[in-house]
This record gives C-alpha cells, sequence and structure tokens, in this order.
C-alpha cells in the first residue's frame, strides 16, 4: 500500500524512523536517570520518587534478585501489582538484572494465574498482599521458587506507610489471609546494598524484556515476546509523534489505566521515563470521586484512557471542580472512543481526546491521530513514523482503497513472536512480514485509518479482551450446563458486554445468578456474562459447530 497518511504528518514528525540499534530500557533508564535526576519520576499515595531515588531503589532490587534469589539474566520474574512505586522499582531492578518481565493482571483468578505462571516458567512472583492468598491456592501447580509479597505502603515510608498497610488491612478484612512458606516480603529487597548489583556482561537489544499476555481465539493466552528494540522503537515513535506538546523534565501524566496492560506501559511509564516526565499513578480510578480529587491536587499536561474512563469522569459532578488549563494532550485507545464522550470532554476540559490503536504485539501503539487534530473524527489516525500498515483479504492481496480488510502492520515495533509457540507466531505474520491483527479497517484518501469490525469473535468490555470460548469451557464447566455460547452485545457504558446462551442437561436446572457466581470463581470481573439467556437449542452448523455468528445476529 502506498504511504498516502504521509502527506497528513505533522512537519515535525518524520516519514522514516531512525533508531539508535544498540539501545535498550535499561540504557533508556540509565539516560534519563542521569539527564533527570533532581526530577520527580513516580507519585503515588503521597509519596515522590525522583529519578535518582528510583536509580537507587531498582538497583537494590536487581541486587535483591541476582545476590538473594540467584536469578540470572533470561529469567521470568511475575509482576501481579496495581499501580503502585513497588512497579516501576521492580519493572526497571528486573531489566537492569537482565530477566524478562511478565505482567499478571492482580485481579487474576487463581486458574488464570496457575495457567500464566506456568506458560511462562515463571521463577519469581512479586504480588501485593491483598492478592497473595489468589497465589498460594497454585503455586505447587507452577515452577514458581520465589515469593516476594509486598504490602500497598511498602515504599511511603516510616509511619504513613505503616498507617496505609494497617487501613488496607482493616478496610479488606474479609480478604482471605495468606500463609506462603518461603515467602519473601518486599521490605528485604529495599534493604538491599544497590553496590552488590552487577550489570550483566550484555543485555541485547534483540532480548526479550516483557511478556505480554494476550488472549486468542482458542481462550489459551499467548506470550507476546516484546523485545528491548520493539520497546525502544515505540517509545521513539511515541514521543515524535507528540513532540510538539511534550517538552523533556516538564511533564506530568496522569496513570490511570494499569501498568501491567501494555497501553500504560509504554506510553505512561515508559514514554514519560525516557522524557524525564513524572507519573502520577491511580490506584484504583473506578473510585471516581477520589480519582478526582487527586486529580485536583496537579496541574498536570498528560493523560491517558480508554472511552469508559472519560465518561466515569464526565458524568460524576466533581469534574468541574478540576483545573485543565495546564492539560496540552489526552490520547485514547483500547477501544472506540464514542462522538458523544468526544464532544462532551471538548466541551467540559477545553481538550481534544486524541484516539489511536495499538495491540499488545506491537508493544502497542500503530496509529495515532496527530496532535494538530482539533475534534473527533472516528478514526484511529495514521500510522506512526516507520510503520507499513496493509489492508488485505482473506488471500492475502490488499483491498481498493475504501474497502474494508483485514488490518496488518509491519515495524520495528512488532513482537518477536509467541513465547514458546513457533506455529502460531509464523501463523500471526504474512509471507511478506506483516502481523495480522484480526481486525477490519478502511482506510480513506487521507490516510486515515477506521476499524469497522472484527475478523475474529473477540468481545471488548472496557477495552479488555474477552474470548468466547474461555468464558464458554467455564460456563459448560456447571454440572447442569450441556451447551454454552458467548457473544459481545452493546452496552452504552462499556462499549460491549459478555453474554452467555445456555442449553441445561435434561432435567437440570440453574438460574442466571447461579451461572454468574459459578463464572466469578473462575474468571476475571469484566469476563463474567452480564446477560445468560437459557435456550432449548443453540443453532449449529451441519458438522455441530455452534454458530455464534446467528447468535449476534438475532441481538
Amino acid at each position: 500500500m502506498d504511504r498516502i497518511w504521509l502527506k497528513n504528518y505533522p512537519p515535525s514528525v518524520p516519514h522514516d524512523l531512525h533508531l539508535d540499534l544498540e539501545l535498550t530500557l535499561v540504557g533508556l533508564f540509565g539516560q534519563a536517570c542521569r539527564q533527570f535526576a533532581d526530577r520527580p519520576a513516580f507519585s503515588s499515595l503521597g509519596r515522590t520518587l525522583s529519578f535518582a531515588e528510583l536509580d537507587v531503589l531498582s538497583a537494590r532490587f536487581a541486587a535483591y534478585l541476582q545476590r538473594d534469589l540467584g536469578l540470572v539474566p533470561g529469567d521470568r520474574i511475575a509482576l501481579m501489582l496495581p499501580n503502585l512505586l513497588q512497579y516501576p522499582v521492580a519493572l526497571f531492578g528486573a531489566l537492569r538484572a537482565g530477566l524478562i518481565v511478565v505482567n499478571v493482571n492482580p485481579l487474576y483468578t487463581a486458574r488464570e494465574l496457575e495457567y500464566q505462571l506456568q506458560d511462562c516458567s515463571a521463577r519469581a512472583l512479586l504480588v501485593v498482599d491483598m492478592r497473595a492468598h489468589i497465589a498460594q491456592k497454585i503455586l505447587a501447580e507452577t515452577p514458581v521458587e520465589h515469593v516476594i509479597v509486598t504490602g500497598v505502603g511498602d515504599l511511603l515510608g516510616g509511619l504513613r506507610g505503616r498507617l496505609v498497610n494497617f487501613a488496607l488491612r482493616w478496610i479488606q478484612r474479609k480478604v482471605k489471609p495468606w500463609d506462603i512458606p518461603g515467602a519473601r516480603r518486599f521490605a528485604a529487597a529495599m534493604a538491599c546494598d544497590a553496590g552488590r548489583f552487577q550489570p550483566p556482561p550484555r543485555i541485547r537489544p534483540e532480548d526479550v524484556a516483557i511478556l505480554q499476555y494476550t488472549g486468542g481465539t482458542t481462550g489459551r493466552s499467548k506470550g507476546a515476546m516484546l523485545t528491548h528494540r520493539n520497546l525502544v522503537a515505540n517509545v521513539t515513535q511515541i514521543n515524535l509523534w507528540f513532540a510538539d506538546r511534550n517538552r523533556p523534565g516538564e511533564e506530568i501524566v496522569i496513570t490511570a489505566l494499569p501498568l501491567y496492560h501494555v497501553y500504560a506501559l509504554t506510553c505512561n511509564c515508559l514514554a514519560y521515563v525516557a522524557l524525564g516526565g513524572h507519573n502520577v499513578l491511580i490506584i484504583d480510578p473506578r473510585n471516581t470521586r477520589a480519582f478526582i480529587a487527586e486529580l485536583r491536587r496537579w496541574r498536570f499536561t498528560t493523560m491517558t484512557g480508554v472511552n469508559t474512563l472519560y465518561q466515569s469522569l464526565l458524568h460524576h459532578p466533581d469534574l468541574r471542580k478540576v483545573d485543565f488549563s495546564t492539560l496540552k494532550l489526552v490520547s485514547a485507545g483500547g477501544m472506540a472512543v464514542q462522538e458523544s464522550t468526544a464532544r462532551r470532554w471538548a466541551e467540559a476540559t477545553g481538550t481534544h481526546i486524541h484516539e489511536g490503536y495499538g495491540l499488545s504485539e506491537t508493544s502497542p501503539v500503530v496509529s495515532s491521530n496527530p496532535a494538530n487534530v482539533k475534534e473527533w473524527n472516528g478514526s484511529i489516525g495514521l500510522p506512526l513514523s516507520g510503520t507499513e500498515v496493509s489492508l488485505r483479504d482473506e488471500h492475502d492481496h490488499e483491498v481498493p482503497r475504501g474497502e474494508p480488510g483485514e488490518l496488518c502492520v509491519r515495524g520495528p515495533q512488532v513482537m518477536a513472536g509467541y513465547w514458546q509457540d513457533p506455529e502460531t507466531s509464523a501463523q500471526s505474520m504474512t509471507a511478506d512480514g506483516f502481523l495480522r491483527t484480526g481486525d477490519i479497517a478502511t482506510v480513506d484518501d487521507e490516510g486515515y485509518f477506521r476499524i469497522v469490525d472484527r475478523k475474529k469473535d473477540m468481545i471488548s468490555v472496557s477495552g479488555l479482551k474477552v474470548y468466547p470460548n474461555e468464558v464458554e469451557n467455564v460456563v459448560t464447566q456447571h454440572p447442569a450446563v450441556l451447551e454454552a455460547a458467548c457473544i459481545g452485545v452493546p452496552d452504552e457504558r462499556t462499549e460491549e458486554a459478555v453474554k452467555v446462551f445456555v442449553v441445561l442437561k435434561p432435567g437440570a436446572s440453574a438460574s442466571e445468578d447461579e451461572i454468574r457466581q459459578f463464572c466469578r470463581d473462575k474468571l476475571s470481573a469484566y469476563k463474567v456474562p452480564h446477560h445468560v439467556e437459557f435456550r432449548e437449542s443453540l443453532p449449529k452448523s451441519n458438522v455441530g459447530k455452534i454458530l455464534r455468528r446467528e447468535l449476534r445476529d438475532e441481538e
């Protein structure tokens, strides 16, 4: 496809990308710590870490991993944390030690956690104490050798940290206690001498830095191998794209999306570390009142989010108390930005939401609306510098402009493949090196792309992916269920909601609430069916395959 999008690039954005081919995330982090040593790097719950402090704390964690735990370059460490200061400390500490970081959703059920730890063969797990009881259930079935447990207040210091930990234990007193033999406390790592850290002989740009797990159409989650070069490339692309808006050492970014998600990991954490920016971490953005109270404390310049996040803010009366006078850049991804949300946001704040597109396999950003676009246009923007996009039919031929085709991507941010799955890795790529995204898109004469459909049956709940097979596999484990089919149905609040159609065994009975409760024990909350419909039969093909498409058409 000819790169028609280049004609609408802002003047400051280069058409082609020139990378430092030897730079790793460790090198990028080191540069930032030297250049912005006295600048604030991360804030949470009233505590701010400077780049200099982050440098020391991450070196302590790296030394602990090396000296006390005996981990070596290439080992996997799983981070099961919400947006705490412990996350960047552990992230950069692990990377400095040459380890591969595996991001884990802290709300995972025991079943989901067990699969991921087994699949990546993690040797170590860092988990927040409120979720340690979940890990305890399945550790014996995993290769994990070392468990580090942290309290929310562990890096807040002194009396404040102890009070926060005590208060949360009291608030969360219904959470089951944990007892993991041999578990270590995060404080032990922070007591380690940073001088004991010995950088590995060499960390190469082509080494895997992050295993970012993403769903599959079979319901089996896959680890996208993101190398140092992939992530450095995407950070470079993002910062070039918004260079007119960002000033090194001056930006304050609101980080409400979870850092274990690739969107916030790259667009907030890594991109703004590289710029010497200040990440303000929001632990629970669902608590809108507390979220807005935190917004009022800062003269923030940037924020990222998904459509539902902006909707929840707009629906709260306290938003009018927030000072948006310093806000220069607002971006969104993960799900489509609705026109009503974009219009209301612009009216309330005087700023425009810049919608983009990406996926775990592309580190994640593929495209974005340029900073000079002043209003919602319903598109995912233009491909970033150095990124090629091709829309193709089922025979891998490019479709005519304006016609829908599968969006395929080639660029330095595209993953190295799926962890220990060469067959699926090969299937995900075209013969000429493009990643098949599974999304159907169109492109107009100005080079702006629009997502029009999903090739697969994926469901998007507030930007989080839900795969029908996984839900069906759980529902059909219920003793009363004979068959189940799962689809996504429109939802004003979450874009889509999970609906499951259930056929009961002859003579068996179950209620909608029973099915939901059964799922809650085995699935993360966003995957639990919002709607349950009982039927006598489900539509099938002549070979007995359940036809979800017919169910969607009926809805």
